[in-house]
């Protein structure tokens, strides 16, 4: 892989060599790319993509695009286009549990603006920083679809709705007690409102 697909990251051939994933992971990849023809395979990267991020610690290293690659067969820039894209994915470390809170119109008009200031005092973090204990990264995003109940952020495949301050509070301290790493493909996922 060339320095020109991922810019700035460097790769390292050595760590490439380790990345692979464990016999489960790799099951879920594999029922994942049954659901696609086989002339299609590259349907499979956004799923597969998921599963890598959190398989190799919730974010996407020039290495691991590199395995998705090899495992899709498809070129190693393809991946790192589609990671760049979109925001769910990480191309830096990130804390255990990321933060995003949707910034749109109907968010920001029922006080998306002020769950976040109200996030970065409380974590003493700005948004795309992570706390000094690698616990949370606060990110703001696009429309999560919620509008009905803005506003709210998401951390993992957990949406946390028709927020306060009280459930700010609440959300970070069971986050920080359970200790875990969370992910879009975590199945213990809960929806608040």
């Amino acid at each position: 892989m060339s320095s020109q697909v991922h810019g700035a990251q460097k790769f390292d051939q050595a760590k490439r060599a380790e990345i692979v994933f464990s016999e489960e992971a790799m099951k879920t990849v594999q029922t994942i790319i049954s659901h696609y023809p086989a002339d299609k395979i590259k349907s499979a990267l956004l799923p597969v993509l998921h599963v890598a991020q959190a398989e190799f610690g919730g974010w996407l290293s020039p290495e691991t695009m590199d395995y998705v690659a090899s495992v899709l067969k498809i070129r190693p820039v393809e991946v790192f286009e589609v990671a760049s894209f979109y925001t769910m994915y990480n191309l830096k470390p990130v804390g255990k549990c990321v933060l995003e809170v949707c910034q749109t119109s109907s968010c920001w008009l029922n006080g998306a603006e002020d769950i976040v200031k109200y996030i970065e005092k409380k974590l003493s973090i700005k948004v795309g920083e992570t706390t000094k204990d690698g616990m949370f990264t606060l990110k703001v995003a696009e429309c999560l679809g919620s509008c009905g109940t803005a506003p709210m952020l998401q951390c993992g495949a957990s949406y946390h709705e028709n927020l306060t301050y009280d459930k700010v509070d609440s959300l970070l301290e069971s986050y920080k007690a359970e200790g875990k790493q969370r992910s879009y493909t975590d199945l213990d996922y809960k929806n608040t409102l």
